[in-house]
C-alpha cells in the first residue's frame, strides 16, 4: 500500500503541483487509512471495500473529528483510487457515494434590539455623501433583510418610497417585493438628495464616489467600519440580515410569514431562526400552557 500511496503522492507534487499545505493535508489523510488498514490486516488498496470505508468513518466521527475534516478525507481517499483505477491499479472506489456526517449547525451571529438601534441611531452628517449612503444601506439592509446581492443589484427604480416597497431580485432570478420601513424610506429619500453630488454612470441606487454601482466588497467594507466606529464590533450585511429575521420572528412567531420576506425555497432555512428565540418561546409557554402556569397544592 505504502508503495503505491508514495506514487500517488508524487503525482500529486510533480504533475498537479499542488502546494505543500495540500500535499500535507493528503499524507495525513491518508496515512490515518492506512493505519486502519492495517488494522484490520488489509495489505492492498484492492481489498478496501465500501464496507471498510464507512466502518472508518464511523470511527473517526465517534472519536470527535469534524465532519468536516472528515469530509476531506474522503476527498482524499477519492483522489488516490480515480489514479489507482487510470493506472489500471484498482477497479473500483470504495469511498464513492459516501458521506460525511453532517457537523452541527451553527447559529447566525445577530444584533439585540438594542444593539441594532443603537447603530442605526447614530448621528450621520446632513450633507457627507459617504455617510448619508452608507446610513441608508444600513437602514434598508436591516428593515427588510436584504441579501448583500439584492442591495447591490437594486435600481432607483426598484424602490417605491411614496408606498414603502423595494422590488429585489434574490436567488434563482426570483423576484419578490418586500416592505421598507418608515426610517429607512427616510434615510433612502435623504440619500437620493446627496446621491446627486456625484455624476452617475447608471441607474443604480447606490454608486460610489466615481459614480458606478457600488461592488459587494466595498458595501462589506463599509459595513464593517460601521460596526467597529459605533459598536465596537464586527459586523457584515448578512448579521444585519440574520437580526431582521430574528427579531421579525421574536415579535410576530409567524415562520411563513419570515419565510416569505427572507426568501427562502425551504422553509428549513428559516428554522434555524427559532433556536435564536427559545428562550422566548419558552417563557411564553410557562405563562400560557395550563399545565405550566398550575401552581403546586401546599
Amino acid at each position: 500500500m505504502q508503495i503505491k500511496l508514495a506514487a500517488f503522492v508524487e503525482y500529486l507534487q510533480v504533475e498537479r503541483q499542488v502546494s505543500a499545505h495540500t500535499l500535507s493535508a493528503y499524507r495525513s489523510d491518508l496515512a490515518k487509512v492506512v493505519e486502519f488498514a492495517k488494522q484490520q490486516q488489509i495489505n492492498s488498496w484492492s481489498d478496501l471495500q465500501v464496507v471498510h470505508i464507512r466502518q472508518l468513518v464511523a470511527e473517526l466521527h465517534h472519536g470527535g473529528l469534524a465532519g468536516r475534516s472528515i469530509a476531506r478525507l474522503l476527498s482524499a481517499v477519492r483522489g488516490l483510487y480515480a489514479y489507482l483505477v487510470r493506472e489500471g491499479l484498482c477497479n473500483h472506489d470504495p469511498a464513492a457515494g459516501i458521506r460525511p456526517p453532517k457537523g452541527p449547525r451553527k447559529l447566525p451571529k445577530v444584533l439585540d434590539v438594542d444593539r441594532a438601534q443603537q447603530l442605526l441611531d447614530s448621528p450621520v452628517a446632513a450633507d457627507d455623501f459617504s455617510a448619508c449612503r452608507d446610513h441608508a444601506i444600513l437602514e434598508l439592509l436591516y428593515s427588510s433583510g436584504l441579501r448583500l446581492s439584492e442591495l447591490v443589484g437594486l435600481n432607483i427604480a426598484d424602490i417605491d418610497l411614496t408606498q414603502g416597497l423595494v422590488l429585489v431580485l434574490g436567488k434563482g432570478n426570483k423576484q419578490r417585493m418586500l416592505p421598507v420601513g418608515s426610517k429607512a424610506v427616510a434615510a433612502v429619500q435623504h440619500w437620493l438628495t446627496v446621491r446627486g453630488q456625484v455624476k452617475a454612470t447608471d441607474q443604480a441606487l447606490f454608486i460610489g464616489v466615481r459614480g458606478r454601482r457600488m461592488s459587494p466588497q466595498l458595501v462589506r467594507e463599509r459595513v464593517r467600519q460601521a460596526g467597529v466606529r459605533d459598536l465596537g464590533q464586527h459586523l457584515h450585511p448578512h448579521m444585519l440580515r440574520h437580526s431582521f429575521a430574528s427579531h421579525i420572528l421574536e415579535s410576530s412567531h409567524d415562520l411563513r410569514a419570515v419565510q416569505e420576506l427572507l426568501g427562502h425555497a425551504d422553509i428549513s432555512t428559516t428554522q434555524i431562526y427559532t433556536h435564536l428565540d427559545f428562550q422566548h418561546l419558552a417563557q411564553v409557554y410557562d405563562q400560557a400552557h395550563p399545565r405550566a402556569r398550575r401552581k403546586p397544592t401546599e
